[in-house]
């Protein structure tokens, strides 16, 4: 940016970060109807006599029917936009909270599950969409973070909240907790979203600075055409981000899922100290996203450097770091274990809110909302085999070591998507 811009920067008003704030909340919400199951997975067992294969497929019924609205949920939003999609699945993820919280049966939980990722599946598509209308391209990184950095914020404190009230309440109230607290953000959404043309409040200086049109970046999007998702998904920097995402997510929802678990079983930790320990990795994971994958890119970005440049080494070094997963298969204390887990998910989570703001950066306008379903779908085929994987494995080696070592080699996959496909980050559909 042109030191003329950056004046420009500090003279308008600030209105379109309250909507960062909102997505960052919805985010919050949406992770802790997410970890609500991990903290419960020794109640489930004592409550219907489920196994860890069972437990591996209840955690991933959510991601089923997430994954499978992923290609679809783009075009509805890039057909009906961010604030009528978004009030659906609000309230259709309220309802399934409020469900897994009263069902007397597996099968009911299973159906509470199913009707959760549907409620959730427009969640993160929606967010980039919503950052690439309310923010220009050198703030979109930190814009991201806010959301993103919620659902590693959502473990760190959500794991322990929900424990406290399993181990106070029983598993049933903090299902219903987490119900109260989706409506209560469906509320506030269906009060506060709007789209920058529809909010009476936004300044005409704001709004200038916000469709502000950077050249290198978006000056396609004024003729854009609107591509299917076939097209979309043979586009080469599209399907390099896919295998990121992918990767990125079958460490996020290993740990999601099994985490408060493998300290308490297979380091002999107790229930509530593992509940504890677990929110250490995730609240360096939400400082990396936000500090580093956040803040430190549109700095630098503001600051002059080369944007492409930056951003593929965040998203190349941060997944390397990663591997640091790996480190934890023969860990023998929790402190080893922590230490290595924390390296892993401190470097993806770097990594990831510039991730989800490439959506905004290499498609045009008319293609957001479905890059970003094709890149959340990557993701949550990752997300559904991750907590299956695991459970097979930890059946039947009666150790997590191999299935720390399983999402190493996917990273590696990963790593090389983002060097030689996604190459320069560009406008390329």
């Amino acid at each position: 940016m042109t030191t003329h811009a950056l004046k420009v920067q500090k003279t308008v008003p600030h209105r379109r970060w309250r909507i960062a704030f909102l997505l960052g909340v919805g985010v919050l919400v949406n992770y802790f109807d997410r970890v609500n199951l991990s903290v419960s997975h020794n109640a489930l067992i004592a409550s219907f006599g489920i196994t860890d294969v069972i437990f591996g497929y209840l955690s991933s019924a959510y991601s089923f029917t997430y994954a499978a609205l992923q290609l679809p949920i783009g075009v509805i939003l890039d057909k009906f936009g961010v604030r009528r999609t978004g009030r659906i699945g609000t309230f259709l993820w309220s309802c399934a909270s409020f469900g897994a919280a009263v069902t007397p049966t597996l099968h009911g939980l299973f159906g509470a599950r199913l009707l959760l990722g549907i409620g959730e599946a427009p969640t993160f598509p929606a967010n980039a969409k919503a950052t690439g209308h309310w923010f220009p391209p050198h703030e979109r990184s930190f814009a991201t973070a806010c959301f993103d950095a919620a659902a590693k914020l959502a473990s760190a404190v959500g794991i322990p909240l929900m424990g406290v009230v399993l181990l106070w309440a029983g598993w049933r109230w903090s299902f219903a907790l987490t119900g109260l607290i989706s409506f209560a953000y469906f509320l506030l959404f269906w009060r506060v979203y709007r789209e920058p043309s529809e909010d009476p409040l936004l300044t005409d200086a704001e709004r200038s600075y916000i469709d502000h049109i950077d050249a290198t970046n978006e000056s396609g999007n004024l003729t854009a055409k609107d591509h299917s998702l076939f097209h979309l998904i043979t586009v080469p920097k599209v399907v390099g981000l896919a295998l990121g995402s992918g990767a990125y997510n079958y460490v996020f929802y290993l740990l999601l899922t099994w985490l408060p678990t493998y300290l308490s079983v297979s380091l002999h930790i107790d229930l509530l100290h593992s509940f504890i320990y677990t929110s250490v990795p995730w609240l360096i994971a939400t400082a990396t996203d936000l500090l580093i994958g956040g803040m430190m890119v549109d700095f630098l970005v503001r600051r002059g450097a080369n944007g492409s440049r930056i951003r593929r080494v965040i998203l190349v070094v941060g997944t390397a770091f990663g591997l640091g997963i790996f480190g934890a298969a023969h860990a023998a204390s929790a402190a080893y274990a922590l230490f290595w887990i924390s390296l892993s998910i401190g470097g993806l989570a770097a990594a990831a809110p510039v991730m989800w703001s490439l959506p905004s950066l290499i498609a045009s306008r008319p293609n957001v909302g479905k890059v970003g379903g094709i890149i959340n779908f990557a993701g949550q085929i990752s997300a559904i085999c991750a907590p299956i994987i695991t459970g097979y494995v930890v059946q039947s080696q009666h150790s997590y070591a191999l299935a720390f070592c399983i999402p190493a080699v996917y990273l590696l996959i990963g790593i090389a998507g983002y060097i030689f496909l996604l190459g320069r980050i560009e406008l390329a559909a």
